[in-house]
């Protein structure tokens, strides 16, 4: 049984690494005029979006210490994942193309 699962996984990297293989080549390319701007709105609505979904857990928070409970610090949680997430994706997507 194990043998076969692990000939299955084996048989099912092989395949991946050819279609990994057979992609093709994006090239250099050059941008269109105006990307500029555009990936500056990007910028300061991604940044808008994370200040704003930081002051709305805050504001769930303090509305949950009142009442004596703390079940929204997971939010917390998530809304770090997602900013680290957001700032990270950029230098990942450069790394890779």
């Amino acid at each position: 049984m194990i043998i076969e699962v692990a000939q299955g996984l084996h048989t099912l990297a092989v395949n991946v690494g050819d279609v990994l293989a057979a992609a093709p080549d994006p090239g250099s390319g050059v941008a269109p005029p105006g990307s500029d701007k555009i990936l500056k709105i990007l910028q300061w609505l991604i940044t808008a979006a994370a200040v704003a979904g930081g002051l709305f857990i805050a504001a769930k928070m303090v509305m949950a210490h009142r009442r004596g409970d703390d079940t929204n610090v997971s939010h917390l949680g998530v809304w770090l994942g997602a900013c680290v997430l957001a700032g990270v994706a950029p230098h990942i997507v450069n790394a890779l193309g």
